[in-house]
């Protein structure tokens, strides 16, 4: 069977180290490859494939198109919009987000607890996202940060249509209060010289950038004694429910980590 992940740039990404590791550890001869489709061309490339394609990695800017393409898909693609995995069966193709799962799976393991308030720096796609993971992980206060507010408005919207207290702070703005968990979706050159302000006042880091690491919240973090959750650990979790998906097979979180970190440390 062949499986590929899509998008542009796509060269850097670390799912085919994951998933073929997957498949070596399963005993399957399955291949997966990264495959450049660029914006507004995903409907083609999925119309052209063949009986051999059981499914597919979708990362940007490909994951609404990835949900439009699909025939049926889950509560968080229906949630968001926004889908990262295609599985086709028998003329089906079913779209799933595996990384709203693969976030919560993150923070469960970390052992930090339930996060009751949080504070996510971006307002984009990947801050909604976490957004939803927070809130099916219980939050009950979130706050947005970001440079320009009419950025948040979806995320924002995700939030309150679930009933959460939510609010929106321009970046330059002082923080006022102190969170359980602190969720980086912007470049570590966004957050500048404030690193260490936004880590003091949070009992936890979260930061999505995995490459390069550590970021400078990662950093801040480990000089403060703060835990940290990087977005390596949110790849390989959300790997795993893909391979699932794809395979019916399961294979460990750490495995596949273990994987990226090889792949990267190559490079």
């Amino acid at each position: 069977m062949l499986c590929a992940v899509l998008g542009s740039p796509i060269a850097h990404s670390l799912s085919p180290a994951m998933h073929r590791a997957a498949y070596a550890e399963l005993g399957l001869d399955w291949t997966y490859e990264a495959v450049e489709v660029h914006e507004g061309a995903l409907a083609e490339f999925v119309g052209a494939v063949g009986d051999d394609v059981r499914g597919l990695s979708v990362t940007a800017p490909l994951k609404r198109e990835a949900a439009a393409v699909s025939h049926q898909h889950d509560g968080v693609v229906e949630s968001l919009g926004v889908a990262n995995t295609l599985v086709f069966d028998d003329g089906m193709i079913s779209a799933y987000n595996t990384d709203v799962p693969g976030a919560a799976a993150a923070i469960k393991e970390a052992g930090i607890g339930v996060p009751r308030s949080a504070r996510i720096l971006g307002g984009g796609a990947t801050a909604a996202s976490m957004a939803l993971t927070l809130v099916r992980t219980g939050v009950e206060e979130l706050e947005f940060v970001v440079r320009d507010p009419a950025r948040a408005q979806e995320a924002e919207s995700v939030v309150r249509g679930c009933g959460v207290a939510v609010r929106v702070r321009k970046i330059d703005e002082p923080l006022i209060s102190r969170v359980d968990l602190l969720v980086a979706t912007v470049p570590s050159d966004a957050i500048g010289a404030r690193s260490h302000e936004f880590v003091e006042s949070s009992r936890a880091v979260f930061d999505v950038v995995y490459d390069p690491w550590p970021t400078r919240l990662a950093k801040a973090a480990d000089e403060a004694g703060t835990p940290v959750i990087s977005g390596l650990d949110l790849l390989a979790h959300q790997a795993a429910l893909q391979v699932e998906l794809m395979t019916g097979a399961t294979v460990s979180p750490q495995r596949l980590r273990a994987a990226a970190l090889t792949a990267l440390s190559a490079r």
